[in-house]
């Protein structure tokens, strides 16, 4: 299929996996961001470990170990892969109302982990949410993108302005 097309759809428009068994392997890596906005009250809480369900960054970053492992199991038409590292940051800033996140994944595959980097970020994002959620009721997961990717036969990919 050309360049633009639905690889996931076959000649009669039906959802299908992508066949990749004639791929070679590559490295391959992915970096995904995203951000939740709160309160400038809820981030110094989760600073300085105040948050009633413990600490929200460590098992924030936990859970997004995990989902990206397990990307698979809910997105249907992902490959499941042998991911050998997943990194996952956050950066509390006060002063904006904003935690920024990012998960950078990689693994050696005939496919790519933008999608486990988008689900960590994703998880991570949802942990928050959950284990501030008694503080803050108004806070606002956004901005969950692709940042770049490297690997395979489409190479390198830089979201511009990041």
């Amino acid at each position: 299929m050309g360049s633009g097309s639905l690889t996931h759809m076959d000649e009669n428009g039906n959802a299908r996996m992508v066949d990749v068994t004639g791929k070679p392997p590559t490295e391959r890596s992915a970096v995904a961001r995203g951000r939740v906005l709160m309160r400038s009250e809820t981030i110094r809480l989760i600073q300085t470990g105040s948050i009633p369900k413990g600490d929200v960054f460590s098992v924030a970053r936990v859970a997004a170990v995990m989902a990206a492992k397990r990307t698979a199991d809910i997105i249907p038409m992902c490959h499941p892969l042998s991911i050998t590292a997943v990194e996952v940051s956050f950066a509390g800033d006060p002063g904006r109302g904003v935690i920024d996140i990012e998960a950078r994944v990689k693994a050696w595959g005939k496919t790519g982990v933008e999608m486990e980097a988008l689900t960590a970020v994703s998880a991570a994002a949802l942990t928050i949410y959950d284990m501030c959620k008694a503080v803050d009721k108004d806070m606002t997961l956004t901005d969950i993108r692709l940042v770049a990717k490297t690997g395979g036969r489409s190479g390198t990919y830089r979201r511009g302005g990041e």
